[in-house]
């Protein structure tokens, strides 16, 4: 499940509130060990959703970069380059 989040700091262009939010929903997903909660556990799920998406949100925005944006286009080719050649074996 959490091999969908990516690195979000220190890119070219910048992670979007979506990217965020994407990678809260995939951690909580990780954590409960389930895709989609239950109806009696939906609110909590929501709730740690929402709770670790303004904490990621914060620590993006307090960060600070002592190396030039990387590239994402290029990041994310380089890493499907190395899953091809993991595949392979």
């Amino acid at each position: 499940m959490c091999r969908n989040i990516k690195p979000l700091f220190n890119f070219a262009p910048p992670a979007t509130d979506d990217d965020v939010r994407a990678a809260a929903l995939q951690f909580v997903r990780k954590i409960a060990g389930t895709r989609k909660p239950s109806k009696q556990n939906t609110d909590a799920f929501d709730v740690a959703v929402e709770e670790i998406y303004q904490s990621s949100k914060r620590m993006l925005d307090g960060l600070v970069a002592t190396t030039p944006p990387r590239d994402r286009a290029k990041f994310e080719a380089l890493k499907k380059l190395r899953f091809k050649r993991a595949d392979a074996r």
